[in-house]
């Protein structure tokens, strides 16, 4: 009887679509990154994942709080209020976008999803895509700045936007918003700005004792937000590195190879000066691979030097960081290097 069940069904579904099953952990390439889209802040909205260099957004098969807390974690928005599902966070990045997995399944522990077993997309729309709300809201910004990591800072206080003081702020405290901000790390503070970039508004004072080290303005000692009776000349201005894009070439996928960092639109390599297992593991992290498998220099070497631009030099990890952009580092080009120092990074595949 069995086999005449298997016989049937074989017949009826056709040839082939019994292995079109989707399949675990895989779709089409490791995750990058994860970020939410569509909120009123960067701590809650649609989730889109990427994919080499395209977003994608998420079906809501099986999608929870477990789900859901691995994505606020991963983006240090504190712990997860809701997970959504639906066209809450509407209208999409972009009119064709599309989805890149069917179900996650979290235990709700992963520092970030790609950790977290997965099936490809099989049968969705964009009216289930999942979305999530942390527990971390939006309270300090940067605008009128070139980049979303470079402006004005300004903070919400009772509901209100407002600027700054230069009498309150360190560059300690500029280090802790191009944290939270989930930028690169902190390049220069100074006093803002011509007319075209002055803020307007409420001016709010506060008396801070950030370290650098705070995850956000919010665990920095300081007094109650009050108002100023500085003027908009004395607005604050800040700017961060953006977030690093790598990727590693040279080797059979996308988990292995000569490690390379993208700046200014120019692809370039990083030295190998202060390089160790702690970074290694933060690249694995950051390219959605699995475990760094940190072979010998003999067997890096086979991935071969690189040419052009060497970016960067004595990047100093510990291996918590989330992103290599949070591993101090000297500044772009800046260097003693030559392109037999290359750094190559070797991943286990995801």
């Amino acid at each position: 009887m069995a086999l005449l069940f298997s016989l049937i069904l074989a017949i009826c579904t056709g040839p082939g679509l019994l292995d079109a099953q989707p399949s675990s952990h895989r779709f089409g390439g490791p995750l990058s990154r994860v970020r939410l889209v569509g909120g009123d802040h960067r701590c809650e909205g649609r989730v889109e994942v990427q994919r080499a260099n395209e977003w994608g957004t998420v079906c809501d098969d099986g999608w929870d709080e477990s789900d859901a807390a691995v994505v606020c974690r991963e983006l240090g928005c504190g712990a997860v209020k809701k997970a959504i599902s639906g066209t809450a966070f509407g209208p999409l990045t972009q009119e064709d976008q599309k989805i890149f997995v069917q179900e996650f399944r979290c235990n709700g522990l992963e520092e970030s999803l790609s950790q977290c077993e997965r099936e490809d997309f099989f049968d969705c729309s964009h009216k289930e895509d999942a979305g999530a709300v942390c527990g971390f809201p939006e309270n300090v910004r940067l605008v009128d700045g070139p980049q979303r990591c470079q402006g004005r800072v300004e903070v919400k206080h009772q509901g209100q936007w407002g600027t700054v003081c230069k009498a309150s702020w360190s560059f300690a405290a500029t280090k802790v918003v191009c944290r939270q901000l989930g930028c690169g790390r902190a390049l220069l503070t100074r006093k803002c700005c011509n007319k075209a970039t002055q803020g307007q508004g409420p001016i709010w004072l506060r008396k801070a004792s950030c370290s650098g080290k705070e995850s956000s303005l919010e665990e920095c000692p300081a007094g109650a937000w009050e108002r100023s009776n500085c003027t908009h000349d004395d607005d604050m201005w800040v700017e961060c590195e953006d977030p690093f894009e790598l990727r590693l070439v040279g080797g059979d996928g996308r988990c292995a190879g000569r490690l390379q960092v993208l700046h200014k639109s120019q692809w370039g390599t990083v030295c190998d000066d202060g390089w160790g297992e702690a970074a290694d593991r933060v690249v694995c992290r950051q390219l959605g691979c699995g475990p760094s498998l940190s072979p010998p220099a003999k067997s890096r070497r086979r991935f071969g030097p690189g040419t052009g631009r060497i970016w960067l030099d004595d990047v100093a990890c510990s291996g918590k960081e989330r992103s290599l952009e949070e591993c101090p580092h000297r500044f772009w080009g800046r260097h003693n290097c030559n392109h037999a120092e290359d750094v190559a990074v070797v991943c286990a595949e995801q």
